[in-house]
């Protein structure tokens, strides 16, 4: 028998040759047989070897193994199915060799372990390697994670297998048999299992297979994803599956090939094989939990904990332990020990050996060189060679008991052979403070650090010389034993809160080496306590000067203690934020602890106990915060947080850990979003979680400030009340207002009669110089009245080399019953003294006086309540002050001087402030608390006189305050009157360090950075609109954001879409618009979207993203349907999506413009009402943009500027300005807009100077139109138009309906003209020619168009309309609109409105033959001209013209760099230039080869055409190469056209557009609302047209209805908007597409929707524009 494998491609053969039995009873027994290829492709066969496999346990068995020669035996793999009673097995060894071979040639494979479920590491198949290798330090360990997913039927029964692809090698399929985490029942729902695969390294994963055999009950099974953590490669994978292996589910497969999604770092370990060795005396062995930790010259491992499934320890045995680790260096101390805890917990330890691969890399660099030349045999006996083992031995042979030798549970040891390191004693003396409680019974635990000699580890301090250690005012001595740390650093001392009175008040800690005989000295003077201080039980401690400490013992009577400052400066104290997730259990009554590791060191175990939020810790959906303190232990890495699992309900979903570290300036977010329960996930109890990157903010770092607050020595002077503080710096730089006290609880100990506080607070840095602070209660209380004797504030010198302290005097009440009755007061410094420490270890002390301090003034502030309706308010008004120096900080305005009743309707109250000297006021905030009974409140404007230098400043308001009126806001920052600088106030950004929120300089250039950034053209605006999916979870709150990439890796930063307030999330079926700045990248190739959610609960599905970029013109829209995921779909959080995949739109390009719109300073010149403003330029209009007032724009007396995008119509000639005279405010006094154009920085003016409003303009007028200025040009004349209006002889023809009309012409529209007021009484009668008159309308040039309609009212409205003649005074011409048609509804088409062609157009014929002028630019750089010819050919719709040759002449020369020529050509009209050839020839017309490399580079070429002169534009920035050939040339195709008035006159003929609607077919789909559509094209508008028919029910869900509109073509069709009225029931609408067809042309254009018109879905909109799909 053989078997033959045919390669189907390439016809190869190979056969192999068997002829044998595979059966259990012959032969040989076997039933897998190996055979070897043979045929003529093989150059030699392999022979097939007998191997004789040794297996010894207790005794040795003897198995055959037939295979195809192995050649040299690499590794063994040996295990069991875990099948049968007792099926667990201890392996000694496994020998191999081939038969026939001398028994000196057989391999042996050390074991020595067990291959059992409930020994060791619980493996039941190991892989071997031969003796003097260590498999432990070879095989590489690979943690499998499994999570099975969270849907009905997830769990399975069946076995599960997973095979690794790697670079170098793939693993053997294996069976996942024994979970690391033990869940008792493998695979179910919602669960993740722990495995761990320990084989060779296989490199770099490139894939998994995972599946299952489908064998029992409920074997199909749903993965979700598979994590996949090598800590030996420093990687983590992520497999994301998210989908079912099940015969009866999607494509019924049990194994599937997942690629990783993700591969992150993580921090790189190496493996350490640890044997030890427990002694042969009586008792020796422990059931304690043993750990050890490794001390080497780059750092040290965390601490390690030696067990596994046996029992370890006992008398006499060696157990042996892999442990991944950091990679230490070379090893110079471990620590060993254990907890004490079990029966019989002394131990005997004999020794430690310690082994891990030595890393070899001088040889490697050879290796890479000498790859190619060697066979990979070779090779690796090469790489076998070089990999030794570093062995370190530590011989111990002494006792851990609490009862044996020196009492010792912990011991530190120092390699064998190394005599460098010795052991050192140190003596701690702990000294216990003398405030009332400050003893403690708890246990009490100490580590001590040196300079990069590693720390002790933490020891309990245990053995005192008094019986009842840390009582109050005493010193307790204890002796730690450690190798020698060198010179200290720092130490950490913590209890465990254990004990009925475990708050404990640490006095300092004095450590004596008693080795070097120095004492170090490390103050504390705090509560380590729950509920003291910041409810810390840790410290961490850096030793100070002696000669500081010594200071204070002297005057020990008076003088605070004053160090804790300068330990503050060099700790760092971390705000840490626990979130408990929003979920049914999801909060713990457990003891949660956290661990921070830094690069350089971690905190150790902190109980998180004291929430300074909540009083009941980690509830379902609240964030808790804690205090951490800790010295230098580098950048934050990672995190490990856990709970005890004690307590009732101990179960806890975290959704994350914030740390923000004010000294760093750094805030780190560690999102977890997994249950820590040991019935939930994988079991675990604790995590290590690592920061989100896109999470991390970055600010300017805080810094320490001691702040000593002495209240007076007289009756009554303490308070309960709430201190709180402000410090300002110079320039109104200021920090945040800070509370001194943290709790209820010590507002009542502190600011007692004659007491002195001491504060240690880090806030921003203010600068050099503190000018004032203010200090303030918030009163409330029973006695919250308070007299300050003074405040004292310490911070250190730059170099740590000392303080300064600032005192500022007060000696007056903060009192609402004394005094002046000011609860606040701004304070001024009178003197600074200064300690510095000099070279000699002395103390120098330097006093002096404040250098003319600021002066404190006093306010007059005079308060105009408005003098209408409703004016009035009850409510508490409070006002905050800004100048160029600082601020007032928010004042309640509480006595007016003027009225009993504050604040009522037309009346001025007055106020009295004092405050430090603000410089120039420029601003002030006013606000009230709507309280009381009619809160409203019209305010007029707020005067402010400054007493001391007499200045008066104005800040006008004339405006509401009021949740019902207006913009509903209750508080406003108003300016003064003539500030002109920048005036968005940078709220919200609570980091800036400019005085609480003004801009910092005042006076500075009025420009933002936008409009700079706008002008140089970098940044450009992008329009981004997100739609969420409808699906269960599709929603988010994470943060999004999008990158645009252009070509060459050209990216914008990453653009956060940040949510408007009062969303806190990304809704499903919501649809979101941003508006961002970013890079202009030029064309746009990819977008990348994303957020920043790191859990897996964070999921978002991402429906569509639209982007529009106005500058360019284009929008595209990309249709994703995707998740952005940790556990749907790819497990991916973010994509990049291709230009290629979106549809891409012409929307037309935009150009920017800075508007500026400047209100008039009149008496009640502000508006809410609604604006929008159309501009003309002799290129055609923009549509009717709205101004949005945006808060506070179009107040009187305001200047407010803002970009705004501009369709190019350049030059520019009108502006039209409407109001919806809606609104509290309807009238607006607009003084004048300017439009400043920012690519050229063009800028128009447009003048009114008066009233839009129905009642304050003498016409009533809420509509006004302003021609532009440029260059102190006006760009349209002023005019009279008169219109006369003939009404044809035929019946019936005359109407009593309104009739309107609009002009068109060169300048853009006319706006509506009501034609009311005739020559004659009764208007339009048959026959009759009535005359209107149009005075103070601005000039529309030659006109083209009429639009007239009437609005179908009165008996017998039809009309029959023979023609219109209009008449323009400033150019004395008239223009005739013949019409000679109906408008009524049932006559000819029916309809009520035509647009009429001017008859004056049809003069101009058009000739066969015209002139053409030709603009050439050449470009200005080095090397662009040419002295020899350009060739040029004109490509147009009716034809080719012929060769034009632009010549070159000595006496004229042409085409020199940066130079524009003009030439001109007679000939055949081409019609629209579509394309020009361009080519470069030499002048003398010889072929010369001399000239091989000439150029001309050129930047544009004009064409215009001299009949109707139109300009054809052609960008081409190109070098053209000078050729003999004509064959050899460029082609340019047009990219911009401007078309002239004449030529499109010409084409206004009357079209009729068929305009066909479909209604889409979701449910709900139709509508019963009036719908109106407007169709655009280039040459005009249709104007806004209702879609209806008689008695026809329209837009029925899955109809199509048909439309006829006539008007003057349009020429090309470029967007169609479509709206509807939201009248009737259910007036939502979803539009599938509108079609038109030109019938004149046949042409149709299609514009998709696809979108629903509706208030109450997506983004609410009843309109849409819609372009094109060609």
């Amino acid at each position: 028998m053989k078997v033959t494998l045919l390669k189907t491609l390439t016809k190869e053969k190979y056969s192999f040759s068997c002829g044998r039995w595979l059966d259990i009873n012959e032969d040989d027994n076997e039933i897998v047989r190996e055979l070897p290829a043979e045929g003529s492709l093989v150059t030699e066969v392999m022979p097939v070897i007998k191997y004789r496999v040794t297996v010894c346990t207790g005794t040795a068995d003897e198995f055959f193994v037939e295979a195809v020669t192995l050649k040299q035996v690499r590794r063994v793999r040996i295990g069991h199915d875990g099948k049968g009673g007792s099926s667990g097995w201890y392996l000694a060894k496994v020998i191999v060799r081939e038969e026939g071979q001398p028994e000196s040639e057989a391999v042996e494979f050390p074991c020595y372990r067990w291959l059992d479920k409930n020994e060791d590491d619980g493996q039941i198949v190991r892989e071997l390697v031969p003796a003097g290798e260590s498999p432990m330090l070879k095989n590489v360990s690979y943690h499998i994670s499994v999570k099975t997913g969270d849907v009905p039927g997830a769990s399975s029964d069946s076995r599960v297998f997973i095979k690794l692809y790697g670079e170098k090698a793939d693993s053997s399929k294996e069976t996942l048999l024994v979970s690391d985490n033990d869940l008792g029942n493998y695979f179910e729902r919602g669960r993740v299992d722990e495995f761990t695969i320990d084989t060779m390294d296989i490199g770099k994963i490139n894939r998994i297979l995972i599946g299952h055999d489908n064998v029992g009950l409920r074997c199909g099974w749903f993965l979700a994803s598979v994590q996949i953590t090598v800590p030996v490669q420093g990687r983590q994978y992520m497999f994301p599956c998210n989908r079912w292996l099940d015969k009866d589910e999607a494509d019924g497969r049990v194994q599937v090939e997942v690629y990783p999604s993700e591969i992150l770092p993580i921090e790189k370990l190496i493996n350490y094989e640890v044997s030890v060795v427990t002694g042969d005396v009586r008792a020796a062995g422990t059931n304690a939990k043993v750990f050890m930790q490794i001390y080497g010259e780059t750092g040290k491992t965390e601490l390690i904990i030696l067990e596994n499934r046996s029992n370890n320890f006992e008398r006499g045995a060696t157990d042996v332990f892999k442990r991944e680790a950091a990679d230490v260096g070379k090893i110079y101390k471990i620590r060993i020990g254990h907890d004490g805890k079990g029966i019989g917990d002394g131990w005997f330890l004999e020794s430690i050996t310690l082994k891990r691969l030595a890393t070899k890399t001088k040889d490697s660099d050879k290796k890479k060189k000498k790859k190619k030349k060697k066979s990979e045999e070779e090779e690796e006996e090469e790489s076998k060679e070089e990999e030794e083992m570093d062995v370190y031995t530590f011989v111990a042979h002494r006792w851990l008991a609490k009862d044996e030798g020196d009492k010792e549970l912990v011991v530190e040891l120092v390699p064998d052979g190394e005599s460098a390191l010795e052991e050192n004693t140190y003596e701690v003396h702990v000294l216990t403070g003398i405030v009332w409680g400050a003893g403690t019974d708890a246990n009490v635990f100490l580590s001590i650090y040196g300079i990069g000699r590693g720390d002790t580890g933490e020891r309990q301090l245990k053995r005192s010389n008094n019986l009842n250690k840390f009582e109050k005012g005493q010193v307790d001595v204890f002796t730690i034993k450690a190798i020698d740390l060198g010179e200290l650093k720092k130490l950490r001392i913590r209890h465990d809160n254990s004990g009925s009175s475990p708050s404990w008040f640490l006095e300092r800690v004095e450590i004596v080496d008693l080795k070097e005989s120095t004492t170090y000295y490390f103050p504390c003077q705090r509560w380590l306590a729950v509920e003291e201080d910041d409810g810390q039980i840790v410290r961490e401690l850096v030793p100070v000067d002696e000669a500081f400490v010594k200071k204070d013992s002297e005057n020990e009577g008076q003088s605070l203690a004053t160090l804790g400052l300068e330990q503050k400066a060099k700790s760092t104290t971390y705000t840490v934020k626990v979130k408990t997730g929003d979920k049914k259990n999801a909060g713990t009554d457990a003891n949660v602890f956290i661990t921070l590791y830094g690069s350089k060191d971690d905190t150790g175990i902190v109980s998180l106990k004291a929430s300074k939020i909540n009083k009941n810790k980690f509830e379902r959906g609240k964030v808790d915060e804690f205090t951490v303190e800790s010295v230098d232990i580098g950048d934050l890495k990672k995190i490990k947080i856990g709970h005890d699992n004690k307590g009732n309900s101990t179960g806890w979903f975290l959704e994350w850990v914030e740390i923000d570290a004010p000294s760093l300036g750094q805030c780190l977010k560690f999102p977890c979003g997994r249950w820590l329960d040991k019935s939930e996930d994988d079991g675990a109890v604790e995590r290590i979680i690592f920061p989100a990157e896109l999470q991390t903010t970055e600010y300017i770092p805080f810094v320490p400030y001691e702040i000593t607050v002495y209240t007076s020595d007289i009756f009554g002077a303490g308070t309960d009340a709430d201190v709180f503080i402000v410090l300002y710096g110079s320039d109104g730089i200021c920090s945040q207002q800070k509370s001194l006290c943290l709790n209820k609880r010590e507002q009542r100990m502190y600011f007692e009669r004659n007491s002195v506080n001491q504060f240690i607070v880090e806030l921003e840095d203010v600068g050099d110089v503190i000018e004032k602070i203010r200090i303030g209660h918030k009163g409330g209380g029973l006695n919250s009245g308070w007299h300050l004797d003074r405040v004292a504030i310490r911070r250190l010198l730059p170099n740590g080399k000392g303080s300064e302290t600032v005192t500022f005097p007060c000696e007056r009440w903060l009192a609402k019953s004394e005094d002046d009755g000011e609860i606040v007061r701004e304070l001024v410094p009178s003197e600074i003294f200064t300690e510095k420490l000099m070279k000699d270890g002395t103390l120098k002390q330097i006093e002096e006086e404040v250098e003319d301090p600021l002066e404190v003034h006093t306010y007059k502030i005079s308060i105009f309540t408005g003098d209408i309706y409703g004016a009035g308010t009850d409510a508490n008004v409070f006002l905050n002050i800004y100048g160029d120096l600082g601020d007032t900080g928010e004042r309640k305005l509480s006595k007016s001087e003027t009225n009993f009743n504050k604040f009522e309707r037309g009346q001025e109250d007055t106020f009295t402030i004092q405050a430090v000297d603000l410089g120039i006021l420029y601003k002030i905030k006013i606000r009230h608390d709507n309280s009381m009974f009619s809160p409203d409140w019209f305010l007029d404007k707020v005067e402010i006189l400054d007493e001391t230098t007499e200045e008066s400043f104005v800040f006008l308001c004339e405006r509401w305050l009021s949740k019902k009126k207006e913009d509903k806001k209750i508080e406003r920052t108003l300016y003064e009157q003539s500030y002109d600088g920048e005036r968005n106030s940078l709220d919200g950004s609570s980091l800036s360090l400019s005085s609480q929120d003004s801009s910092g300089n005042l006076k500075e250039t009025k420009k933002s950075s936008l409009v700079k950034a706008a002008e140089e053209g970098s940044l450009i605006p992008y329009h981004i609109t997100v739609t969420t999916g409808t699906e269960y979870d599709s929603s988010t709150d994470s943060r999004v954001y999008i990158i645009i990439m252009g070509p060459q890796k050209v990216q914008t930063e990453r653009l956060w879409l940040d949510l408007p307030e009062g969303k806190d999330e990304f809704a499903d079926g919501s649809v979101e618009k941003f508006s961002v700045w970013g890079l202009d990248v030029g064309e746009i190739k990819k977008v990348e979207v994303g957020h920043d959610g790191a859990t897996p609960e964070s999921c978002w599905l991402v429906e569509e993203l639209n982007i529009v970029v106005p500058t360019k013109g284009v929008m595209y829209n990309f249709v994703c349907k995707c998740w952005l995921a940790r556990d749907k779909g790819d497990g991916l959080t973010s994509r990049i999506l291709n230009i290629l995949d979106a549809d891409c739109v012409n929307t037309g390009v935009k150009v920017l413009y800075e508007v500026t719109v400047v209100t008039g300073d009149v008496e009640g010149g502000g508006t809410d009402a609604s604006i929008f403003m159309t501009v003309f330029g002799s290129n055609g209009n923009t549509e009717e943009m709205p101004l949005e007032k945006n808060g506070d724009r179009f107040e009187r007396g305001q200047e407010d500027s803002f970009i705004m995008e501009i369709a190019d119509i350049a030059p520019l000639r009108k502006m039209r300005i409407r109001t919806d005279g809606k609104g509290t405010r309807p009238h607006w006094y607009l003084e004048r807009i300017i439009l400043k154009n920012l690519t050229n920085q063009e800028v128009a003016t447009f003048t009114y100077g008066e009233w839009l409003s129905k009642l304050k303009n003498a016409k009533g007028s809420l509509v006004c139109e302003m021609p532009a200025v440029i260059n102190d040009e006006q760009m349209m004349e002023d005019t009279t138009y008169t219109l006369q209006v003939k009404t044809s002889d035929i019946g019936g023809a005359g109407t009593d309906a309104n009739v309107s009309l609009i002009l068109f012409g060169e300048n853009g529209d006319s706006g509506t003209l009501a034609l009311k007021e005739s020559n004659k009484s009764n208007k339009f009668e048959r026959n009759q020619m009535d005359e209107f008159s149009f005075s103070d309308m601005l000039s529309l040039g030659d006109l083209c168009k009429v639009r007239i309609w009437h609005d179908n009212k009165g008996i017998a409205p039809g009309w029959h309309l023979e023609y219109i003649d209009v008449m323009d005074s400033a150019t004395d011409k008239t223009f005739r609109f013949q019409c000679d048609r109906w408008l009524a509804k049932g006559e000819d088409d029916g309809q009520l409105i035509r647009e009429l062609a001017c008859a004056n157009n049809d003069i101009l014929e058009l000739k066969e033959r015209t002139a053409y002028e030709i603009v050439t630019v050449t470009s200005d750089r080095e090397d662009a001209e040419t002295k020899e010819n350009i060739w040029i050919i004109l490509e147009g719709k009716l034809g080719r013209s012929k060769e034009f040759l632009m010549e070159n002449s000595s006496k004229k020369r042409r085409f020199e760099r940066g130079a524009t020529d003009t030439f001109q050509f007679s000939s055949k009209n081409v019609g629209d230039i579509a394309a020009i050839c361009v080519g470069h020839c030499p002048k003398d017309g010889k072929k010369s080869s001399a000239k091989a490399d000439v150029f001309w580079h050129v930047q544009e070429i004009i064409i215009t055409e001299m009949e109707l002169c139109n300009k054809y534009f052609f960008r081409c920035n190109v070098k053209i190469p000078l050729r003999y050939k004509r064959r050899d040339y460029k082609v340019f195709e047009c990219a911009k056209v401007t078309e002239s008035f004449a030529s499109k006159a010409r084409s206004l003929v009357p079209v009729k557009y068929e305009t066909i609607v479909v209604t889409g077919f979701e449910k709900g789909a139709g509508t019963n609302a009036n719908v109106f559509i407007t169709i655009f094209g280039f040459n005009g508008d249709s104007g806004k047209r209702a879609l209806k028919q008689k008695f026809r029910n329209l837009f029925e869900r899955g109809k199509t209805n048909r439309f006829y509109l006539e008007t003057l073509d349009m020429g090309e069709l470029k967007k169609v908007r479509i709206e509807h009225d939201n009248s009737g029931l259910a007036p939502g609408w979803l539009v599938e597409r509108v079609e038109i067809t030109n019938s004149a042309t046949g042409v149709t254009t299609i514009f998709p929707c696809g979108k629903w018109l509706d208030e109450n879905r997506g983004d609410g909109l009843i309109w849409r524009e819609l372009f094109p799909r060609y």
